[in-house]
């Protein structure tokens, strides 16, 4: 009987322990034994499992630090707060499911008043949706890019860079390589990319600068989830032997190019990935064949920075860190460290205009929406915050979703990230004038009337 009243014991600490582990986080993670409809609320999307656990987990643990560090120093003008984390295993149906599941307050405050979707898929999902129930979707440096143009996207904002402009930053980057824009003619370029929402989003524009330069893109769909592109590779490094390759990958995907390209002896340094194949666990299970490899950033690295020091003593030095220490400092953590940053002065600013005597107060969507569309990070606001090198200052509008912040080139040392360039502009005019261009078909095919802006 004995035995048997152990066994029953076990099984049911083992029943606790799972069901801890797989249900929504609690509102303690936010640091709140007992949130109340002052406090704010926030939705958290992760992954934890798959081939995309790494940025999965990385990008929200950051995220929630810096809440954490908030929560610490008091709250945003006072207001705490709290979130619940939902897992969407990267897919899109799951995504749409936590967003309709926890959109709503459970204790009576205002709804969250953004989503970020940790994933293109899911942006495209969550954009109707999104703007149906004045809640912004938060694409920091992902997502659609036409969303830049506020006019037809409201409620959608592919904050500081969006994706076209970060590859026309490459062709930049390209072109000073090769010795200028006028020997970009001619150049042959391999687009490596996931065959997924996220990874087609920039053949349109790649095909519109090869007009605009004379360079020659050829595109490569790399077949979900990525983990096979021996014969990809063969015809790249063997029958079309670019003069660079794109690389558009994420997750494992990311890792499989440097092994190929080593294997056949194609040069990393002529390999460019995007930011999402810019990570330490990227790089590393390559070993040696990684070594070279260049990917562009839109922030720092480190851990050198006050913010980051703050955050390891306030929060992690009292038990409160959503990550292991050791991934504190690098690239994923920092992405999601940039997006609560961005989220909390959105939210700053909200407050300033519609809490009473400007003084803090729960926001709702809405107010969040013009939040974040009258950001206004200065540089003098980088340095209060601790971040000079790690976020660049800039500002939104109503027209302007965007921000255009420019662009970093990293490479691997084999060891680490060293940034091998100054900020390298996109070519705006061009990619704004395809934004809209692209903006005004979808408003044209979803019969939305474009709003007017202030000029």
């Amino acid at each position: 009987m004995e035995r048997h009243r152990q066994v029953w014991i076990l099984l049911f600490t083992l029943v606790l322990v799972v069901a801890w582990m797989t249900s929504p986080a609690t509102a303690q993670r936010g640091g709140l034994a007992k949130p109340t409809e002052k406090d704010q609320y926030h939705m958290v999307l992760v992954y934890r499992t798959g081939p995309f656990a790494p940025g999965g987990t990385g990008i929200p643990g950051g995220l929630m630090d810096y809440l954490a560090l908030v929560n610490a120093k008091g709250g945003v003008n006072g207001v705490m707060q709290w979130w619940e984390e939902c897992d969407t295993e990267y897919k899109t149906d799951r995504g749409v499911e936590c967003y309709e599941r926890l959109k709503k307050n459970p204790v009576g405050g205002p709804g969250i008043t953004y989503v970020n979707p940790m994933s293109t898929g899911v942006a495209y999902a969550l954009i109707e949706r999104g703007t149906r129930d004045k809640i912004s979707v938060f694409t920091l440096g992902y997502g659609r890019a036409d969303a830049s143009d506020g006019r037809v996207f409201p409620y959608v904002f592919p904050l500081m860079t969006n994706y076209w402009s970060q590859v026309s930053a490459k062709i930049r980057y390209i072109a000073q390589k090769v010795g200028g824009e006028a020997k970009l003619k001619g150049v042959k370029i391999a687009n490596l990319h996931l065959d997924h929402p996220y990874g087609r989003e920039t053949i349109h524009i790649l095909d519109a600068m090869s007009k605009q330069f004379g360079f020659e893109v050829k595109h490569y769909p790399v077949a979900w989830p990525g983990i096979d592109q021996k014969s990809l590779w063969l015809d790249i490094a063997r029958n079309y032997k670019p003069d660079f390759v794109i690389n558009r990958n994420w997750g494992v995907s990311c890792t499989v190019p440097l092994k190929e390209a080593a294997r056949l002896g194609y040069p990393r340094d002529r390999i460019i990935g995007v930011w999402w194949c810019g990570s330490e666990e990227d790089v590393i299970p390559a070993g040696r064949a990684a070594i070279g490899y260049i990917t562009t950033n839109f922030h720092g690295v480190g851990t050198e920075y006050p913010i980051v020091q703050e955050i390891l003593e306030k929060v992690y030095g009292t038990g409160q860190g959503n990550l292991s220490p050791a991934r504190v400092g690098q690239i994923y953590w920092h992405r999601g460290l940039v997006f609560a940053m961005v989220v909390v002065e959105a939210m700053r600013t909200a407050q300033a205009k519609f809490c009473p005597g400007g003084k803090g107060c729960a926001v709702t969507g809405e107010q969040v929406q013009w939040g974040f569309e009258n950001l206004n990070i200065t540089s003098a606001r980088v340095k209060e915050l601790g971040a000079e090198g790690l976020l660049p200052p800039f500002k939104t509008s109503c027209l302007d979703h965007e921000g255009g912040v420019g662009v970093l080139m990293q490479q691997w040392d084999g060891q680490k990230w060293v940034r091998i360039s100054n900020w390298i502009e996109p070519y705006k005019d061009f990619v704004r004038a395809e934004v809209e261009k692209s903006a005004a078909a979808y408003a044209k095919e979803k019969a939305i009337t474009a709003r007017a802006c202030p000029s």
